[in-house]
Order: structure tokens, then C-alpha cells, then sequence
């Protein structure tokens, strides 16, 4: 007698396509009227993305808000406990304000301080998940890269890059390169990862800004590049950072899954930074590292405070992702999604020139290659890492 087959199980699939994670709470939510974050960003990343023809809905995932529970997975419970009474009392203590920087000029108590980064923590927590079996994901609300597991500090109230990784890694991805571009350096990440061997950490950020650390020679443990780089930093010079150090290094570490925080704070038009990037630099950088190969790919958001260069290069990122050509000129519907953002407090908001209006590509912004950069690759390829 002939026993049936037993079926053949089919082997899992990686993401068909790459996935926007996002979520409304970012559009009605401000950290308050003088704070840099009162500006929109992700909601503005999703309107042009949709404006665009970009974000059809099977590609769009709302993010779920994570349970304190699992931010456990690195915060403390007594600071996630602190973080939720903070919201629902909307004031803090003298005590809760030292112990975990809470109610700060930094990270001052607004409405939605503990919804609003428990969002972005989630969507960072179900990434992890969705990538199981590979693929790609855009998080634009994501890459608060200074949380600390006791403490809030630079904008960032919970670390979602960290619970990132770790969430990367209860899902099959074993060795993980975090790469970024953010204009300041990712000191909690740093905090949470150095020397572990299976996690490659690759900061490029302004020298002399806060937060004032990752040293060229701050090697983490030995599984950290930190490459400070000097004010007035252009394309050129970021093209030999990535073709030099973050491509080769990324490369040479075989990763099972990349993160990249792609924060838009590092462009000419940023208020708090000194950086002369335009945004064809990081698109550069993520062509570059899909071109690796990696089975997981996470692309971050991070800093960036001016509405119109973080929107646009945010929105050219899910482009890059897609494979979408750029257009030189906006449609009509994407144009009116630039046009309709106010940035009424700050200076360059007041008579913003054209281009921000009718473009998403910057005008390339090259210039020589300074002492001080090639100084930094030369002595991070030194460490024969690279």
C-alpha cells in the first residue's frame, strides 16, 4: 500500500516589497511651539509618498503602539514608569526631571510624550518581525538614537534604533551593521552595543556637537567607527566616507540584516547642524548598501528640522528603496503638499526659495576633500577592520 507524500512545506518568504511604516500620531503631535520638532516630518515623508503615486496601500503598515512590557527590553521599568505618569500628569518632579531627564528644555512634557515614542518603538519592535525572512522596511519616525535605558535626552524620550537590533535579533538575524548619518553621533546606541562582536556600529557626525562624544579614536570595544568630520562637509567627502569606510566595512562584516538611521540634520539647510550635504549624499549612502546584498534591510528616520529638506529627502529615500526615478519637477499634488508646510518661528521659513516648493533632488553640493576627513579614513582603515 502506497503512504501519501506528506507535504512539502514551503520555505518562507522574504518581503515581497519594501514596507512603509507610519502612523497619523506624528501629524497632530508637537513637542511644542519653540521646540526644533514642532515641524512636520513623517506625516510630510507619507503625504509626498502619496502624492507621488509612491505609497500604494499594500506597501503602508500602521505602526502599533508597544506595550511596556517590551520596552523592557531595554529601558527600565522604573523610567518607562515615570515616562507614562509623566504624560498622563503632564508635569514632572524635581526628582523625576534629574533622575531621568524628563520635563527638560531637551525633552519637555507635551500631550503625547509617551504615545508618541511607544509608537515609534513599536513600529521598530514589528520591524524586527516583518524581516524574519528578509526584506525591507522604511521607518521614517524612527532612529531616536540618544534615549538611554534610564534616561531621556536629545529629542529622544525611548531608543527605538536598540530595540531595533534586538528585536533584529530574537528574529534569525545573528550579526547586525548599524550605519549613521545623522548629523549628531548615536550615543545610545553606542551605550547599548559596544564591543559586542556580532554588531558592527558605524557613526559619521558633526565634530564639536552635542553630544560631544564618538571620537575617531573611540573604537566602543573595538566594534565601533566613529568618524567625526568638520563643518561645511559635502558630498565629496561623504562619497569617500561611504566608498572607503561604510561600504567596505559593511561589506567585510557580512551582516545578516543592516539598519541604517538616516537622519536628514546633515544637509545645507538644517538649523542645527553645520553640514553642507544636499540629499543626493543619502540616497547615495542607501544605494550603496542595497547594493550589498544584506537579506534585512531597516532604513531609519532620525534628526532633521527644516520641513521642507527633511519631507523631501525623506520622501527621496522611499524612492530609493522602490526604485523610482526622481522627477526634476513635482507634480501638481506633491508640489501642493510642499507648499501647504509653515515653519513661521524660524528664519529660513519666512521666504523659502522655489526649489523647495517644486523639487525633490537638491542641487549637488561637491567641494574639496578636507585634511580632516582624510585624516579619519585614513586612520580608520588603519585599524585593518576595513
Amino acid at each position: 500500500m502506497n503512504m501519501p507524500a506528506r507535504p512539502i512545506n514551503p520555505k518562507p518568504a522574504p518581503l515581497a516589497q519594501p514596507l512603509f511604516l507610519g502612523s497619523e500620531i506624528y501629524r497632530g503631535s508637537s513637542y511644542g511651539a519653540w521646540h526644533p520638532l514642532r515641524v512636520p516630518r513623517v506625516s510630510t515623508a507619507m503625504d509626498l509618498s502619496r502624492a507621488m503615486g509612491w505609497l500604494p496601500g499594500a506597501q503602508y503598515r500602521t505602526s502599533p503602539r508597544a506595550k511596556p512590557a517590551a520596552l523592557h527590553a531595554w529601558h527600565t521599568p522604573d523610567y518607562i514608569a515615570a515616562l507614562q505618569q509623566a504624560e498622563e500628569a503632564q508635569a514632572v518632579t524635581d526628582t523625576i526631571r534629574a533622575r531621568h531627564g524628563l520635563g527638560t528644555v531637551s525633552n519637555p512634557v507635551y500631550p503625547e510624550m509617551f504615545r508618541r515614542p511607544a509608537t515609534a518603538a513599536g513600529a521598530s519592535l514589528l520591524a524586527g518581525e516583518l524581516l524574519r525572512h528578509g526584506g525591507a522596511i522604511y521607518h521614517p519616525g524612527g532612529g531616536t538614537h540618544h534615549g538611554f535605558p534610564d534616561r531621556a535626552g536629545g529629542f529622544c524620550y525611548l531608543n527605538d534604533p536598540v530595540l531595533s537590533i534586538l528585536s533584529l535579533r530574537r528574529n534569525r538575524a545573528r550579526r547586525i551593521a548599524y550605519v549613521d548619518i545623522d548629523a549628531h553621533h548615536c550615543d545610545g546606541v553606542q551605550h547599548g552595543f559596544a564591543g559586542d562582536p556580532d554588531t558592527l556600529l558605524i557613526s559619521v557626525h558633526e565634530d564639536r556637537r552635542w553630544p560631544f562624544t564618538g571620537a575617531l579614536d573611540d573604537a566602543g570595544g573595538g566594534n565601533c567607527l566613529n568618524l567625526p568630520v568638520p563643518r561645511g562637509f559635502n558630498d565629496n567627502e561623504m562619497a569617500l566616507i561611504r566608498d572607503a569606510v561604510i561600504l567596505p566595512a559593511v561589506a567585510g562584516f557580512a551582516p545578516d540584516a543592516i539598519v541604517l538611521q538616516c537622519g536628514a540634520d546633515a544637509v545645507t539647510e538644517d538649523p542645527l547642524s553645520r553640514l553642507t550635504l544636499s540629499n543626493n549624499a543619502h540616497w547615495a549612502v542607501l544605494r550603496g548598501l542595497m547594493s550589498l546584498g544584506a537579506p534585512r534591510l531597516l532604513v531609519l528616520g532620525g534628526g532633521g528640522y527644516n520641513p521642507w529638506s527633511v519631507g523631501r529627502l525623506w520622501t527621496g529615500i522611499w524612492a530609493t528603496l522602490n526604485g523610482h526615478a526622481v522627477p526634476e519637477r513635482l507634480p501638481p499634488e506633491a508640489e501642493a503638499v510642499l507648499r501647504a508646510l509653515r515653519w513661521d518661528k524660524a528664519r529660513a521659513g519666512r521666504n523659502p526659495p522655489e526649489h523647495w516648493f517644486t523639487t525633490l533632488r537638491d542641487i549637488p553640493r561637491p567641494g574639496p576633500i578636507s585634511h580632516a576627513v582624510e585624516a579619519g579614513v585614513a586612520a580608520l582603515r588603519a585599524r585593518q577592520i576595513i
